[in-house]
């Protein structure tokens, strides 16, 4: 199980969601930070403090024992939790958004998501959707799976490899998307249990940063499915962008951005102590005193003060139902990274070398925020569909 049982239900334990218990989390969970990156491994003790504050089942529906969050409070709690540790965010981000996904309600067996839902509403339930894989790369740029599901009986056998799974040796459920062995195919997901025959897991994530996200391969082979657990399987030309997509668009579009801000704001408190604390001996003085200092440490704040009025706001307007569209979600996307990236490089050109000395956290911060570049919707994805809108062409992520 990928976390300990919360033992009380949302019902009887509201999570405490004020700025004070944010900034508290934020720190117990960053103690964890610097050894998740030195030993990576899934961070079971942060998905621990997690559970205890009952905080893993956040946008589950009140009459399901969740807190039912919205887009605003669920990025509160990202934020903070990726300012200690964004891995954990990260991973915790695809329950959160699995969970606020509207097809759960029409399209999914009722009784099997609720399960999955009080699951995580008492601190376990973590999912995550397996799509990338080794030669189809993303599927938001097209293209049928490789991984294939054949009837078994009554039910089916899983084949196939996922790459880049996040989350991959601590989730309580894999979402594989898949297609069937069917003449017409049929493509959707596969709910599995980790603990099904047939699985591997390859420890093959070495990346520059985000270590603790265990995103390694996944190998099936004839893994079992039940019949119910085949939860979505549509016709390809169904999976189209709809116009009803765009609110999980926008979800995964903010949450990614909101994480790689906590990682800027992560890096600049730590720059902001260093600079008040270091004194050269030739300045007689704290290099906070410099001007030039405080002029760059000033960009540091505009970047991140941009970041927070782009986000807040879009999240604001998805809460009420007045936007944005996924195209206007996905610019934020693209600002917000590379606001956060230029933030965190500012801090390691005052610095020099204690910058990217491993004994102090900049330089992880630094190859953590670099990863928003790989997240899609990529960079050029990004804005050749923001062009096309403009344009008043096809081809633009659904509107809302």
């Amino acid at each position: 199980m990928a976390t300990h049982a919360h033992s009380d239900p949302y019902s009887e334990h509201h999570p405490d969601l004020s700025d004070a218990a944010l900034a508290r989390l934020t720190h117990e969970l960053a103690h964890w930070a610097q050894d998740y990156d030195r030993n990576p491994r899934f961070p079971r003790e942060a998905f621990d403090i997690l559970a205890r504050e009952g905080l893993i089942g956040l946008t589950v529906a009140k009459r399901l024992g969740g807190a039912g969050a919205g887009l605003v409070d669920a990025l509160r709690v990202l934020g903070a939790v990726a300012k200690g540790e964004p891995s954990t965010a990260l991973i915790l981000f695809m329950t959160y958004a699995f969970h606020a996904a509207p097809d759960k309600g029409r399209r999914w067996d009722r009784a099997l998501y609720e399960r999955l839902a009080r699951e995580a509403a008492t601190g376990a339930g973590l999912v995550g959707t397996f799509r990338v894989e080794p030669e189809l790369g993303t599927p938001v740029r097209g293209g049928l799976p490789a991984t294939t599901a054949r009837r078994a009986g009554s039910g089916w056998l899983l084949s196939g490899e996922k790459i880049y799974s996040t989350g991959s040796s601590g989730l309580d459920w894999f979402a594989v998307w898949a297609r069937t062995e069917e003449d017409p195919v049929r493509v959707g997901l596969f709910l599995v249990k980790p603990d099904s025959a047939g699985i591997t897991i390859l420890p093959e994530w070495d990346h520059l940063g985000m270590r603790a996200t265990v995103s390694h391969k996944v190998v099936f082979d004839d893994t079992p499915v039940p019949p119910a657990l085949a939860v979505d399987l549509r016709a390809p030309e169904d999976w189209a962008p709809r116009p009803e997509d765009g609110s999980a668009l926008v979800w995964n579009a903010l949450a990614i951005a909101t994480i790689y801000d906590g990682v800027a704001r992560a890096a600049r408190d730590w720059l902001v102590g260093y600079l008040n604390a270091r004194k050269p001996a030739n300045l007689g003085a704290a290099l906070a005193t410099l001007p030039r200092v405080q002029e760059k440490v000033g960009e540091i704040e505009a970047l991140l003060h941009a970041n927070r009025v782009l986000i807040d706001e879009a999240a604001r307007l998805a809460d009420a139902g007045l936007g944005p569209g996924a195209t206007q979600a996905n610019l934020v996307k693209h600002l917000a990274n590379a606001n956060a990236i230029k933030a965190v490089e500012i801090g390691l050109e005052l610095t020099g070398n204690p910058g990217i000395s491993r004994a102090n956290p900049l330089e992880r911060h630094y190859r953590d925020v670099l990863c928003s570049r790989i997240h899609s919707p990529q960079a050029d994805t990004v804005l050749v569909a923001a062009g096309k809108a403009a344009l008043s062409l096809p081809g633009g992520f659904p509107a809302r």
